[in-house]
C-alpha cells in the first residue's frame, strides 16, 4: 500500500482499455470497490465499506487485489493523516 510521486503526479495512469484489462481478470469484489472508486474517490477502507455494503474484511482483500495489479493508489489522508485513502489509477 505504498505511494510514490509518480503515482500522485499522474504518470503511472492507464488507458481506458489496459485498466479494463486488468480488472476483468479480478473477483466480484473488486469490481465493485472500483465501481464506487470510481464515481466517488477518494475514500478511506470503511468509506468504501459503507458505500460497497461489503464487509471490511471483504473490501481490505479487494484493495489488495486492486493494488497487485496496480489499478489503485492509496495517500494519507489530508483530514485524518492516521487514514488511508484509495484512488484509481486511471
Amino acid at each position: 500500500m505504498s505511494t510514490t510521486t509518480a503515482d500522485l503526479d499522474g504518470d503511472s495512469l492507464l488507458s481506458e482499455s489496459e485498466f479494463r484489462d486488468r480488472l476483468r481478470e479480478l473477483p466480484p469484489s473488486a469490481k465493485l470497490v472500483a465501481k464506487v472508486l470510481e464515481s466517488d474517490a477518494p475514500l478511506s477502507q470503511g468509506q468504501l465499506a459503507e458505500e460497497s455494503l461489503l464487509p471490511d474484511r471483504t473490501v481490505r482483500y479487494a484493495l489488495n487485489r486492486l493494488e497487485d495489479v496496480d489499478l489503485v493508489g492509496s495517500r494519507y489522508s489530508f483530514q485524518d493523516a492516521r487514514k488511508q485513502v484509495y484512488y484509481l489509477n486511471t
